[in-house]
């Protein structure tokens, strides 16, 4: 077992982290969500050096303004070996936040078996943000009062009388509202592929 734990910041900093948000942050964990890769993005984004997160569970860098549930509804999908993406807020090594989106993958081997899983994370426009942050405090003020049953419950309800979509198609929308150069260049099909449009453009 590993006593040498990465350090979790003593101090919360509501200040956004400097970094290179036109570049991609990668990482690759096992079907466990231990950190097995992170490249030099993920590195400066989170603030830690990658011999302190390599080996330590992916959650480790989960800011605490963010509900339980989203993190439920997204290992859910993965264990059912679904690709999945999702909006997610960041805590550095120092305290400080740095908003994402993520796309994950499944990995699998040579005879089809999920092995890991390789998520993409890339910034996005403060107007995602926008909508997406309400949601989520409502969500964290709900479980801290009533628990994560009923954070979900309301997440539930939510998704399926306001939204009318499941989570996945969800955050799908709010990039197609935000008209993104992106989008101009390909189509609705493609954008359900994991946001191949967002990531990698043409």
């Amino acid at each position: 077992m590993n006593t040498n734990l990465a350090p979790r910041p003593k101090k919360i900093i509501d200040e956004e982290v400097k970094w290179d948000t036109s570049s991609i942050i990668i990482s690759k964990t096992d079907l466990k969500g231990t950190i097995l890769y992170m490249n030099d993005t993920f590195e400066e984004a989170s603030e830690y050096p990658k011999v302190e997160l390599v080996g330590e569970p992916h959650n480790i860098i989960r800011h605490p303004d963010m509900p339980k549930v989203v993190f439920k509804v997204l290992w859910k999908a993965l264990k059912n070996e679904e690709n999945f993406h999702a909006i997610v807020k960041n805590l550095s090594k120092t305290g400080r936040y740095y908003w994402v989106i993520t796309d994950f993958e499944v990995e699998r081997d040579q005879n089809g078996k999920a092995t890991g899983y390789t998520g993409r994370r890339k910034s996005i426009p403060q107007s995602v943000i926008d909508k997406i942050e309400p949601l989520y405090k409502t969500l964290l003020k709900i479980e801290q009062v009533k628990g994560e049953k009923a954070s979900e419950l309301y997440f539930n309800a939510y998704l399926e009388e306001e939204i009318g979509k499941p989570y996945n198609e969800f955050v799908l929308d709010l990039f197609d509202q935000q008209n993104l150069n992106f989008q101009k260049q390909t189509t609705r099909d493609t954008i359900k592929k994991g946001l191949t449009w967002f990531f990698f453009g043409d």
